[in-house]
């Protein structure tokens, strides 16, 4: 009992560190990696009496087998050739796939694909620049994730909207349309990726039906904060840039359609051969990087061009947020190790009388203070995905593709956008156009929240009348 308290509290304190990390001054991914190694730790002292309670079969068959009499040592020995590898296995089958995703996205990038985007973004209306904004960033954020949609996103409008009050309400929008549109994609967010990969949703499921709510969530915003913009921008944005490539249109074409749309085939890629989301993303990385290396076999390496090969691309990837990703969730299968996390269900299960809205609603909002991946590991270790051939009601909702997983992959990516901390494009936001924690709460908070709302009623009126 001492030790799971013990464990909880190295929890707590490590996700307060987290949250509050501009404050301290003290990277995010140190605590986490910290709070990963310390609370396994703990639950190594204690481990013969967890595995005597969650594993007792597994670990019987086990001291069987290999024929062990120091109960301790057997423990310890299952822990590390058992538990813990498999909940590694689990975790990196979604880090290996970030990885590959944000390399093939810089890849497409640093080639020119994504170029087209700025071509159709020009014109000089700002509500109509605004819409525009949205709904590329939108659909694009479906498709790549978040944070690299609101990077390519934020650089864009750096050159199309000079004034710094018309930029902070763009730049407002784009966080608000990333994370609305990563809700309904299974690899547009990483809490939609742990879920599918988890087997919690189906990705026809997710988008047939959390698509419409999460339109809605960013349409109601768009409509209010476009009346905040009057009148048009001076001038047409310069194009000189569009033609400082290596690579030809037609390459650069050609390495656009296979990196966008190689990841908008890993759901069928995974559907047809039953291998795990990774593989798909390693096949694509494989196609792309053997094609842009025929496209520039002539090409001497030079420096600060835009056409580099992949194996410099590599060097660009954020391996300070793979590793929080690995310590956070390393963190919460410890916690689902000693109990805590079921426990954890029931009681938010007996509070709210089963009721999946408010649950996932609260859940949502509190992944605007702190960071959604373990609100939403969490909650996958909270709760089992129930058998399909359920009658109870309350099972139902756990089904795959249940109420209760959609509406927690619409909560938890939406919910971010209530406050500017709350997601990795606010804080990307938050930095490169120094949009403050204030600014934002005034301004956006509150439409926000009404948008949040408003995609909830949605999907309440979809599940009543249509599925």
């Amino acid at each position: 009992m001492f030790l799971s308290f013990s464990i909880v509290v190295v929890f707590l304190l490590g996700y307060t560190c987290i949250a509050l990390e501009n404050g301290l001054k003290v990277n995010k991914t140190a605590i986490a990696l910290l709070m990963c190694t310390v609370c396994w730790t703990l639950y190594m002292f204690g481990c013969p009496e967890y595995v005597s309670k969650f594993h007792a079969e597994e670990f019987s068959k086990f001291m069987e087998v290999f024929h062990l009499d120091d109960r301790v040592a057997a423990a310890r020995q299952f822990i590390g050739q058992k538990v813990l590898l498999e909940h590694l296995g689990d975790t990196c089958e979604i880090l290996f796939f970030l990885m590959g995703a944000m390399t093939i996205v810089e890849v497409v990038d640093s080639h020119g694909g994504l170029n087209f985007v700025r071509s159709k973004l020009a014109t000089r209306g700002k509500r109509l620049l605004l819409w525009r904004f949205v709904a590329i960033t939108f659909f694009l954020s479906a498709v790549l994730d978040n944070l690299t949609t609101t990077i390519l996103m934020v650089m864009v409008l750096r050159k199309l909207v000079p004034e710094k009050s018309d930029r902070m309400i763009f730049a407002a929008m784009i966080i608000l349309a990333a994370n609305a549109g990563g809700a309904f994609s299974p690899i547009g967010d990483v809490t939609t990726i742990m879920l599918w990969i988890k087997g919690n949703i189906t990705s026809i499921g997710v988008v047939k039906e959390v698509l419409l709510p999460s339109v809605v969530s960013i349409l109601v915003p768009t409509f209010i904060l476009q009346y905040k913009l009057k009148g048009n921008l001076e001038k047409e944005p310069s194009k000189k840039e569009l033609n400082k490539m290596i690579l030809t249109k037609e390459e650069r074409v050609a390495v656009f359609v296979v990196g966008v749309g190689g990841l908008m085939f890993v759901p069928f890629f995974r559907s047809f051969t039953g291998l795990p989301p990774f593989m798909g993303i390693l096949l694509v990385l494989g196609v792309l990087w053997t094609m842009t290396e025929v496209f520039l076999r002539h090409e001497h390496e030079a420096e600060g061009t835009l056409g580099q090969r992949v194996s410099k691309t590599l060097h660009k990837i954020d391996m300070s947020t793979i590793l929080f990703f690995l310590g956070i969730l390393m963190t919460v299968a410890s916690l689902s190790e000693i109990g805590v996390l079921s426990q954890f269900g029931m009681w938010l299960e007996r509070t709210t009388d089963g009721n999946a809205y408010l649950v996932t609603g609260i859940i949502g909002m509190a992944s605007s203070v702190v960071d959604n991946v373990p609100l939403v590991a969490g909650c996958i270790g909270m709760y089992e995905v129930a058998s399909p051939v359920t009658t109870d009601p309350m099972a139902m909702m756990f089904v795959q593709d249940g109420l209760f997983w959609q509406l927690l992959a619409y909560c938890a990516g939406v919910g971010g956008s209530l406050l500017i901390v709350g997601s990795a494009a606010g804080v990307v936001v938050m930095g490169s156009e120094k949009m403050t924690f204030g600014w934002y709460a005034r301004h956006i908070s509150l439409i926000a929240f009404i948008g949040y709302l408003a995609g909830m009623a949605t999907y309440w009126l979809e599940r009543t009348f249509l599925f």
